[in-house]
């Protein structure tokens, strides 16, 4: 049962009957992946939906095989078991269009065993006649009223969710923002992305298989740390452009990507007993171009021969030299090797991207920078920094005045921005310049 202040709906059932349309429709989002292939959804993904002035949670699961015998069916049966453990009610979604099944009757069975309280909903009534096909589902005696709804259209919806949450405490406190600082961890497929948020948690919340391509979803987990919020973000695994050819898993790798932009600080987690390939690199690279704060974790490092080892540190230094200021934590996420130091190093990197630049330091830290190389010479004249003060947080922005400063080469650029890191401190974020040139209103500007 739920010990949280708002009510928790599951929503359980055989693949692709439409729980994961009936959640983004609870939660007015698209936070679930939705397509016609069953078995899209394998973890269970928790969203807040609201209806009229009342809240709740709800959370979609993975489609319920209780025939299928191997490991990824029996692991998503049991994040669909921890998920009606943790619920108030479940909501038992049926398919109309293709009635009553034998796996529906088999899930039936298991939720009478469960004792919890089950509403019964016929999906894709669309064009149906609504009480003749919701008629067989009585069939199942698990509830007095069979609701047919459209989850893709919205019809029945209104009526569901009314008796759905006519007999649920209702939350007495005022709607709370949400403060929680978001962290998304990304990676190619297998490298350990949900072993490690489940280390982290100390339970098994994400679904793990040994084998590529497990998660497809973004999974969204809160977590209090030494009490701070947390949301970790699992993410499905990115792979090569070429080798992405379904629909679906391009749309798992969009979803990636806008984890990245949404985070505050992304781990990166790297297989080392693959190396670093390119791939990595470029992940790499996609965070720091999106101005997160950055951590890199190695996993799978345990067994690893001293050769191997130092050729994967090679490697590091080689293929990911822009990633110089970023903490590279080397660990098992399998055994816990050195994972407790992952959070220090997350929240140094959330500490980095939030700092306040004072405005006196920061143009001592400007003036060092050019007195130990000073901007190379545009022609005959000489590029001038005068003060810079910040501009921004999450990353750090710093706007810098002067004349030619527009002129100003890339390189130099990043001279000043490691400058600027070293001289604040900053571990894992990136830094980014905004050029503020003089204006002479006596000369003409060109362009």
């Amino acid at each position: 049962m739920s010990q949280s202040n708002e009510p928790v709906i599951a929503i359980v059932g055989r693949p692709n009957v439409g729980k994961s349309t009936l959640f983004n429709r609870l939660t007015r989002d698209r936070e679930a992946l939705v397509d016609d292939q069953p078995g899209v959804t394998r973890d269970r993904i928790m969203g807040r939906g609201r209806h009229g002035r009342r809240r709740f949670k709800v959370v979609d699961t993975g489609g319920l095989d209780r025939a299928a015998e191997d490991d990824l069916a029996r692991k998503s049966r049991e994040q669909v078991q921890m998920a009606v453990d943790e619920s108030d009610v479940v909501i038992f979604m049926l398919d109309a269009r293709e009635g009553l099944t034998n796996e529906d009757r088999d899930i039936a069975q298991w939720l009478r065993r469960m004792g919890h309280k089950v509403f019964l909903v016929a999906n894709k009534v669309e064009g149906l006649d609504t009480h003749a096909v919701t008629a067989e589902f009585y069939e199942l005696g698990l509830a007095e009223t069979v609701f047919g709804v459209s989850a893709k259209r919205g019809s029945g919806i209104q009526s569901l969710m009314e008796a759905v949450l006519a007999d649920l405490p209702e939350s007495g406190e005022e709607e709370e923002v949400d403060s929680s600082l978001v962290v998304g961890v990304v990676g190619r497929p297998n490298v350990g992305k949900s072993t490690l948020i489940n280390r982290l948690l100390g339970d098994d919340r994400l679904l793990v298989l040994d084998q590529p391509g497990t998660t497809r979803d973004r999974v969204k987990v809160s977590w209090t740390y030494q009490g701070e919020q947390f949301c970790l973000v699992d993410t499905a695994g990115v792979r090569r452009r070429p080798k992405v050819q379904e629909k679906i898993e391009k749309f798992s790798v969009v979803k990636t990507l806008l984890t990245i932009e949404e985070s505050h600080v992304v781990v990166l987690v790297l297989n080392a007993h693959e190396g670093i390939v390119d791939q990595d690199a470029r992940l790499a690279g996609i965070i720091q171009n999106s101005g997160r704060s950055m951590v890199l974790a190695i996993n799978k490092w345990d067994g690893l021969s001293d050769d191997t080892r130092s050729r994967v540190q090679r490697a590091l230094r080689r293929k990911l030299p822009f990633l110089d200021d970023v903490d590279v934590l080397f660990i098992s996420a399998k055994h816990g090797t050195n994972v407790g130091l992952l959070m220090p190093a997350i929240k140094k990197a959330a500490d980095s991207a939030m700092a306040e630049l004072n405005t006196p330091r920061l143009n001592r830290v400007l003036r060092k920078a050019v007195e130990l190389q000073p901007p190379p010479m545009v022609g005959k004249r000489h590029i001038k920094l005068k003060y810079a003060h910040q501009g921004g947080k999450n990353p750090p922005t710093v706007v810098i005045h002067g004349n030619l400063v527009h002129k100003i080469s890339p390189s130099y650029k990043r001279y000043l921005c490691g400058h600027i890191r070293r001289g604040f401190g900053l571990q894992g974020t990136p830094v980014e310049l905004v050029m503020k040139s003089a204006k002479n209103p006596y000369v003409e500007e060109r362009t």
